[in-house]
């Protein structure tokens, strides 16, 4: 980040990052470019793949098109989408990540608590 930004500029900056993690911050809309993250699918395919409502999904991918994170072409009656934003697709790659080792870490643990609870209780 440039420091060289007076206030003014950083809280405009600032602004404008929280504005993008809020746009990240819902579920729905992580499916969906989780969907599309190894190339373009109709909506339809995309309401398959996270068991959503395809209004609600239409109302994601719009938001996720108007912010340019989305591409989309239009083939007959079908409209596909695909990542258009390849940095924001590596933060969620990187942020999903990071939880998921964190999830699958906190599971593991408690699987072998539960194991270690029982085998006392059995003995």
């Amino acid at each position: 980040m440039d420091m060289n930004f007076n206030k003014q500029q950083m809280g405009v900056v600032f602004e404008e990052v929280a504005n993008y993690f809020s746009l990240l911050c819902e579920p729905t809309r992580l499916k969906i470019l989780y969907a599309v993250c190894n190339g373009e699918r109709t909506v339809g395919d995309i309401v398959a793949q996270i068991e959503s409502t395809q209004a609600n999904v239409s109302r994601q991918i719009n938001m996720l098109y108007r912010a340019k994170i989305l591409a989309r072409r239009k083939e007959g009656t079908q409209v596909y989408y695909w990542i258009h934003d390849e940095k924001t697709m590596e933060l969620c790659k990187s942020v999903c990540g990071r939880v998921s080792e964190e999830v699958i870490g906190h599971t593991q643990t408690t699987k072998r608590r539960t194991a270690t609870t029982n085998q006392r209780k059995s003995v």
